[in-house]
């Protein structure tokens, strides 16, 4: 047994032990909506790694973040606070940066990936709620570190004309295509999400190898970043399982629809409340409450995946949210990492025993 998967199977029953002492029943919370509770939370819960739920109405644990900047990555829009994922998927995103710079990718954007605890967000996703999901910006990352203001304003490059539906052709290049191809080659990836015209231009194109575009599926939006999914992990079984991608390149009818006029139709309820705001915990999987009172870890550092001390992010937090008060940081336990083991560094190949795992105190 690797010593993840020790640490894992004893993080998950001291987290078994956390959640059997939680109050299954919550009145005041069942009422108040997630968002709102999900997305005040500025840390994960310290227990072991699961989803709950589905990718659109659920949560998890255990989660941990990239850092703001690696090697080859930098991470976008830092006061969303949305770096955070279950630890494969953090994995995963790292692994794709140092992947796609060996295909001639300068390095990776990183956009939304979940919330610190998962759940609804205040604005935004509908998905992105159980730690699967992570988008990655299509434009390349520049040649220098962006500051905290460009990283709130700067704009993101659509690859698609928003009248034809069709790609910018003096924008498209056959990195985009490769870097698309690294993605889906993970066993991990389940689905990639781009916009119709991208799928368009990958059918078109794509010569030899035509396999892994069965994972990259049309959907609206998506025209400025790829989203990436992957499946339920390992000691999640109150994951819920997306249905299967269809057999085949998705070059077919299914294609073609995209280019017809009934997908951009107006909105015949533009006005209509979305499901994140009307979402309550009544509405998310039981063990959601748990995940929300569950303990913190002893810093955000703790939890952080990427090389050095994560600067940026501490530049751009308020003073006031710096500090941990969910709960008392004397009162939780570190990370689980072996006696004299190196820190993490995306400098080096990722370690056997994966990304830091937090766990609950002793005694819960």
């Amino acid at each position: 047994m690797t010593l993840f998967a020790r640490a894992a199977r004893i993080a998950a029953l001291f987290a078994a032990a956390f959640f059997l002492a939680i109050p299954t029943s919550v009145p005041a919370e069942s009422a108040e909506l997630a968002k709102n509770l999900f997305g005040s939370k500025k840390l994960p819960a310290a227990t072991a790694p699961a989803s709950y739920g589905f990718y659109s109405k659920g949560c998890f644990s255990g989660g941990v973040a990239i850092a703001t900047d690696g090697p080859t990555w930098q991470a976008m829009r830092l006061s969303r606070n949305r770096r955070w994922g279950h630890p494969t998927m953090i994995n995963l995103v790292e692994k794709l940066s140092r992947d796609a710079t060996a295909d001639g990718w300068p390095g990776l954007l990183i956009g939304d990936i979940s919330q610190p605890r998962g759940g609804p967000m205040l604005t935004g996703h509908a998905s992105h709620q159980i730690g699967l999901d992570a988008d990655i910006w299509f434009t390349p990352m520049p040649d220098r570190r962006l500051s905290v203001s460009e990283r709130e304003n700067m704009s993101a490059t659509s690859l698609v004309n928003e009248k034809t539906h069709l790609v910018k052709d003096r924008l498209w290049t056959s990195a985009h295509a490769r870097l698309l191809k690294r993605a889906a080659s993970y066993p991990e990836v389940e689905r990639i999400l781009v916009n119709p015209g991208i799928k368009k231009k990958l059918c078109e194109t794509v010569k030899g190898d035509r396999a892994w575009l069965q994972k990259v599926r049309p959907f609206w939006g998506h025209d400025y970043h790829f989203h990436i999914r992957i499946g339920c992990q390992p000691g999640s079984s109150g994951c819920k399982r997306q249905a299967a991608t269809t057999a085949g390149e998705g070059c077919d009818e299914s294609l073609a629809w995209w280019f017809t006029e009934e997908p951009w139709r107006p909105n015949k309820n533009p006005d209509a409340p979305k499901a994140r705001d009307l979402m309550t915990m009544a509405s998310l999987p039981k063990e959601c409450r748990a995940v929300l009172q569950a303990p913190a870890p002893v810093s955000e550092a703790a939890v952080t995946v990427g090389p050095g001390a994560d600067a940026m992010a501490v530049a751009h937090a308020e003073a006031p949210s710096a500090v941990v008060s969910e709960p008392a940081q004397d009162a939780v336990a570190k990370p689980v990492i072996s006696p004299g083991a190196a820190p993490i560094s995306a400098y080096a190949a990722t370690p056997e025993m994966g990304a830091p795992l937090p766990r609950p105190r002793p005694g819960q």
